[in-house]
């Protein structure tokens, strides 16, 4: 006897599997075992997540919740579908605080159980079958999965924002906003969505695009949604206008957070979206049959820690010392690159990431690569056709680690022998 066969989607290969997830199954210790590979001397880069340590305070705040009999039942129950009044108020605050966000208040934000079922959800409150979105190219790798479980008949318009002979992200901002005027037209796209640092490129957008992007969506009656997931990464400073632009102002942006990246909260799963009221009621009446509601304890931990610590000055101390952890492991992981591989690279403007041009196949490199020196990267492919001759490395499971950061470049190096392209 054997189960009743899955979903059609699944059972066709209509739905497809995420490359990162993919390169990770590689990655196994058991696969790198049967390789013949000693798995503690395996250096990877394929991991898109932080390393720091969080908040001693926010710990401490859990410790409280733990030690509360009376606390610990109360946030057993069920808080609000669109979250605890009091984690959507701090939110409001620390956006203000940190990056001058204005006109945001309590109607504008909900919380979920994490950006990535956010996403979904705002798929499922948004779109119509047959609606068309809109990525950049490249773009985030589990966004077209994502929109493979949305409604039926979704398509892909894909805006190119990377060239690919010059190994540069958006050198020409009046093409790119050329093309999506050209989509808007011949597409009638009804969402737009892009994170800001990118993944898997770590750029920023420029402002002049942002807000031209935003402006032509509005006209078009297309919504704009702007991943931030690694906002917290930014390098530049003082950060873009674009990080404080409120959907008070526009009623057609949608802002992304997670909980993940600033604070390595990846495990306690969190994030919000903040978006023109509307919209937020939309998504509640969606999010009632999905998550129902976002975790409590975590929502009132980290509402407690975000209140002390923007009081006492300790969330930005924190923020400091994060991104420029983070902005140092960048350096020198470009920095090696270019010393030993001295291939194409792009310089990181916030998030985890660098891609590099390797001259050939991003695919048949990475597992040549890995059997070979026992490195991996992520091939480029997967987030885009613009980077099918690059793979993306990750420097951020080893921003404590920079000398595990060289030695594995140097193996690529040696490896490839300094080559100006794979072959």
């Amino acid at each position: 006897m054997s189960a009743p066969p899955v979903a059609r989607r699944l059972r066709e290969g209509q739905l497809k599997k995420s490359p990162i997830r993919e390169i990770m199954k590689l990655a196994d210790r058991r696969n790198i075992v049967a390789m013949g590979l000693d798995p503690d001397d395996v250096i990877s880069f394929a991991g898109g997540w932080v390393n720091h340590e969080a908040p001693d305070a926010l710990r401490a705040e859990y410790a409280r919740v733990a030690d509360d009999p009376r606390l610990f039942h109360e946030l057993g129950a069920y808080s609000p579908t669109r979250g605890l009044p009091r984690l959507r108020e701090s939110l409001v605050r620390v956006d203000a605080e940190l990056y001058g966000t204005k006109s945001l208040a309590d109607e504008h934000i909900l919380v979920g159980g994490s950006s990535t079922q956010l996403t979904h959800t705002l798929f499922t409150a948004l779109l119509d079958p047959g609606d068309t979105v809109v990525l950049f190219d490249p773009s985030y790798a589990n966004y077209g999965p994502q929109l493979e479980l949305g409604p039926q008949g979704l398509e892909i318009a894909w805006l190119e924002v990377f060239d690919a002979d010059g190994w540069a992200y958006m050198p020409d901002p009046d093409v790119v906003i050329e093309r999506f005027d050209a989509l808007l037209s011949e597409s009638q796209p009804r969402l737009l969505l892009f994170s800001t640092p990118d993944n898997p490129t770590s750029q920023l957008i420029r402002d002049d695009v942002f807000f031209e992007l935003l402006r032509m969506s509005e006209e078009a009656d297309c919504f704009v949604v702007v991943d931030f997931a690694y906002r917290a990464q930014c390098f530049r400073q003082p950060e873009p206008d674009h990080f404080s632009a409120s959907p008070a102002e526009y009623p057609n942006l949608i802002r992304l957070h997670s909980n993940s990246k600033w604070c390595r909260g990846l495990g306690r799963r969190l994030g919000w979206i903040e978006a023109d009221p509307a919209v937020v009621s939309a998504v509640e009446v969606v999010q009632q049959s999905t998550a129902l509601c976002p975790d409590s304890v975590h929502q009132h931990t980290l509402a407690a820690y975000l209140d002390a610590a923007l009081e006492d000055g300790s969330l930005i101390s924190y923020m400091d010392d994060t991104r420029e952890l983070y902005e140092t492991a960048a350096r020198h992981t470009v920095d090696c690159v270019r010393r030993y591989l001295r291939m194409p690279c792009l310089d990181a403007e916030g998030g985890l990431y660098t891609v590099v041009d390797v001259g050939g196949d991003g695919d048949s490199f990475v597992r040549d690569l890995l059997a070979a020196t026992g490195v991996i990267f992520v091939p480029g492919s997967g987030f885009g056709a613009s980077l099918t001759n690059g793979v993306r490395i990750s420097y951020g499971p080893l921003v404590h680690d920079l000398d595990r950061i060289e030695e594995g470049l140097q193996r690529v190096g040696s490896h490839v022998g300094g080559n100006q392209a794979y072959s």
